[in-house]
């Protein structure tokens, strides 16, 4: 076997998702902070990610995360989240899967009842508690960054369908949420690829129309996620199908989408703080999510002042609870050999 370099990795899942966690490999990405470093691997180790994630050694739904050292004194572990699709700047489903990776192959100190780990992402600090029980890692309960709705009862035309409502809220990353009855579409896998093909058109359509922005942080913009809440659900249990660019579904409930509809919930006044929330994946999976705290993001209005988040003044933000269970599922090492046809892997 000839190869010029090797990247270990622990695979696990996340309620239905896969999380490759790179351990080794990669080596410490240039930059001050995580957001630094996420900036610096797009534009100059995004090869990685392919080999990584794309077929023939990953494929369509694959997803990872690449440990760092931490760039504040704070962290126990940098992440930078990678998948298909790009370099996230938070994934919530990620950081379970890391966090029970940590757990169960010793990689921090391991706590009973409840170990904590503290990551540093580029979307910011973000705590994960383990449950521990006899070593082994049964759930985990992260704090994710704060989370806003921002915009209610927007509208965006989309071809065969004509105007679609939507709110756009932020739970680490972007999520257009739409009520599925508005498309005509059942909420059953036999309709996946035209569950897919509508969300992909409402997301083309709202980057084209209506882009959205990070009104702290600008290089955090457009809609890579549209949930479609299946009929019947509510601020107690919603089901949904997550549409992921460039056309895939999300396996697990999918943390930083759970914070998004919690916090698009309570800016309509139908999900109080400290109250729980079931969201359920398209498989049939779970997370559980609470808020627990309101703040405020200054530089723009949230939803909750005028439907539309309008200019000046300062955004209401929620601080999100999400817990779900992972599994690790294998541990491997990936080789590049120089003569491999697909240095960046392929997709088809």
């Amino acid at each position: 076997m000839r190869s010029s370099r090797v990247f270990h990795a622990v695979d696990s899942h996340t309620e239905g998702m896969p999380t490759r966690v790179i351990t080794g490999g990669v080596g410490v990405v240039p930059g001050a902070t995580m957001f630094d470093r996420r900036r610096y691997f797009v534009e100059h180790l995004d090869h990685i990610r392919k080999f990584l994630m794309n077929e023939p050694r990953g494929h369509s739904a694959m997803s990872g995360a690449i440990l760092q050292p931490p760039t504040r004194p704070d962290a126990d572990y940098g992440v930078l989240f990678i998948e298909t699709s790009g370099c996230l700047p938070m994934c919530g489903h990620g950081t379970i899967g890391v966090a029970t990776v940590l757990v169960e192959t010793g990689m921090v100190e391991v706590v009973e009842p409840v170990t904590t780990i503290r990551l540093d992402t580029p979307a910011g600090l973000v705590v994960a508690e383990v449950r521990v029980e006899g070593g082994a890692a049964k759930a985990v309960t992260l704090r994710n960054v704060p989370s806003f709705a921002l915009g209610l009862d927007r509208t965006v035309r989309v071809g065969p369908w004509g105007d679609i409502p939507y709110d756009m809220a932020f739970g680490g990353n972007f999520y257009a949420i739409v009520a599925l009855e508005k498309l005509g579409i059942p909420f059953e896998r036999a309709e996946k690829q035209r569950l897919l093909d509508a969300g992909l058109a409402i997301m083309a359509a709202i980057n084209e129309q209506d882009r959205p922005v990070h009104p702290g942080n600008p290089e955090i913009s457009g809609c890579h996620h549209v949930y479609l809440a299946a009929p019947g659900s509510d601020a107690r249990h919603s089901r949904h199908a997550m549409v992921i660019h460039p056309g895939w579904f999300d396996r697990s409930p999918c943390g930083t989408g759970t914070s998004a509809r919690m916090a698009q919930l309570h800016a309509r006044g139908e999900l109080a703080l400290d109250t729980d929330f079931d969201n359920e994946s398209f498989i049939g999976t779970h997370f559980t999510g609470r808020l627990v705290e309101q703040g405020q993001l200054g530089g723009r209005a949230g939803a909750q002042a005028d439907g539309q988040g309008g200019s000046g003044g300062a955004l209401t933000t929620v601080t999100p609870l999400i817990t779900g269970r992972a599994w690790i599922t294998g541990t491997a090492q990936y080789h590049y050999d120089p003569d491999d046809p697909f240095p960046e892997g392929f997709e088809l």
